[in-house]
Formats: C-alpha cells, structure tokens, sequence
C-alpha cells in the first residue's frame, strides 16, 4: 500500500511541457524545481525537488536530464531518480519511466518496460475541447532478492476542458485545464490492487505544469530557481 500510495503522489507530481521548447523548465540548464504535494486535507505531505542539467540541442530535438529527489514533511530525503525529457519538433514529450518510484527503481537488479504508447505527449498547441494522447507503460523489474514485481500506469480521456488563472507561491499563470483519468497497478509476487483517480493538470503554455488535483489531494509549483 506504501508503494502504491507513492505512485499515486508521482503522478500527481509529475511535471510535463511547453509548446515553447526553450523556456520549458525542464529543458533550462541549472534550473532547480520545487513542487510541494498536498494531502486531501490540504496539509503538505512533502516535495519533490528537480535539478535540470545537460540541456541539448540535436536537429529538431532538445533533451535534457532531470534529477529529483522525495523530501518529506520533516525534511527527510526520500527517493532519487534521474530521467530524461525531450522535445521533438516542438511536440513536449516525457518518458513514463519518470513516474516509477526512484526507490523501486534503485532496488531493482533487472528491469524492462514494454508499451503500446510510452510518453506522454503535449501538442505545440492546443484548443478547450482537444483530446489529448493516453499514455500507457508496463514495467517488470526484480530485486536483487530474486522477488518479481511489475507495475503498469495508464492515463486515459485527456481532455482540455478549459482556461483558468493559477496563482501559486511562485507566481501566476494562464492555464489550460486538462483532465484525465488514471489508473496504477502495482504487483508484487503475482498480486496487486489498482488504484483509479481522475486527476485535473493545469498547464501554461510556453511553461508547463502548474498545478494538481485529485481525489487524494494536490501538487503545485512553490519555487523556482
């Protein structure tokens, strides 16, 4: 439940992308993200902190790496990860390997993703009623104990539903609203529970994700540095 409850707050959390690949977050060398989760009370639960570096250029493709790190409610450093994004031909796109838990990712001895669709795209524009492309990912791993695992995310109906104006710690921005519906399955030893939300993004043309919401509460963007 641990596990599952994590990936649930990753999904929240995740970060997706611009139509303008250069003023993107996650494409700007040396840029330190803070994204503060909210429990359903509104209480925070914790962050999660990206570092960008090595931002490139090659054609009609930028690319970057993006290292992040759990940090609770009593500042304890949690989980470590370090991913890449790209944008092709100004289409912003983010492998769904960023959404497993860097925890189970650093425990694994041996891991392979499979999917029909492993990324999850945002057009170079977009217009209230777009539909948006699903995203699917399936991941086996096993630990180094010899225990099997697997976990598939699923992120279905994107939909752009409106426009709204987002204040947050760290400033404002006009927003398309999108919202999808989400469902994680983690399995350990053959048995898993799946957990379904439908999750409502706020996105900033020529920025990125802004804001969160779901039926286990919130994330948005507190700092930028």
């Amino acid at each position: 439940m641990k596990l599952l409850a994590t990936l649930a707050l990753l999904l929240l959390s995740r970060s997706v992308f611009s139509q303008d690949c250069s003023n993107f977050y996650y494409l700007q060398n040396d840029k330190t993200i803070e994204m503060t989760i909210y429990n359903n009370k509104g209480k925070e639960s914790g962050k999660m902190i990206y570092k960008i570096s090595d931002s490139k250029k090659s054609g009609g493709t930028v690319s970057a790496t993006v290292k992040s790190e759990f940090i609770d409610n009593k500042g304890k450093t949690g989980m470590q990860a370090t991913n890449k994004v790209q944008c092709v031909n100004g289409v912003m796109q983010m492998d769904m390997k960023f959404l497993i838990p860097a925890g189970q990712q650093q425990q694994t001895q041996a891991a392979t993703a499979t999917a029909t669709d492993v990324y999850l795209e945002y057009p170079a524009s977009m217009n209230i009623g777009d539909q948006l492309k699903d995203g699917h990912l399936a991941m086996d791993s096993e630990s180094q104990g010899g225990i099997k695992s697997s976990v598939e995310i699923d992120i279905t109906e994107r939909k752009v539903t409106g426009k709204e104006s987002v204040t947050t710690a760290a400033g404002t921005w006009e927003c398309y609203k999108i919202t999808s519906k989400n469902r994680i399955t983690s399995r350990i030893a053959g048995i898993g529970i799946p957990i379904k939300m439908d999750v409502t993004e706020w996105f900033a043309p020529g920025f990125g994700i802004v804001k969160t919401e779901s039926k286990g509460g919130k994330t948005e963007i507190t700092s930028i540095q």
